[in-house]
């Protein structure tokens, strides 16, 4: 069951996992305290929701959470567009509680 909602829930990195950090958008977007970062992947001749989500932990360390959608557009301006849209979505349902309820080596 544990497993089943980590892979619903996302992936955590940062410095702490040892992980290197998704490269970084320069669309990003502040929002309520997060940095949304979106990362539209290139599906099929088209361009696939997805991006990441940081915050800043305690000591300072950056933790991230990565997610990836089926949804498909045309364009990367549209799905780069719809990858911030999903990213406030995210953090307005689930806010911190994003961050405590993954595991390494998972996605959103």
């Amino acid at each position: 069951m544990a497993s089943f909602l980590s892979g619903l829930f996302g992936k955590k990195s940062g410095a702490t996992a040892g992980k290197e950090a998704p490269r970084r958008s320069d669309k990003a977007e502040t929002y309520k305290g997060y940095t949304i970062h979106p990362l539209p992947q290139k599906a099929e001749g088209q361009w696939r929701l997805a991006g990441f989500i940081v915050r800043i932990a305690e000591g300072g360390e950056e933790v991230d959470a990565e997610f990836v959608r089926a949804d498909i557009f045309p364009n990367q301006e549209e799905a780069e567009t719809f990858s911030l849209r999903k990213g406030r979505q995210i953090i307005d349902e689930r806010g911190d509680s994003l961050f405590s309820l993954m595991s390494d080596n998972t996605r959103l």
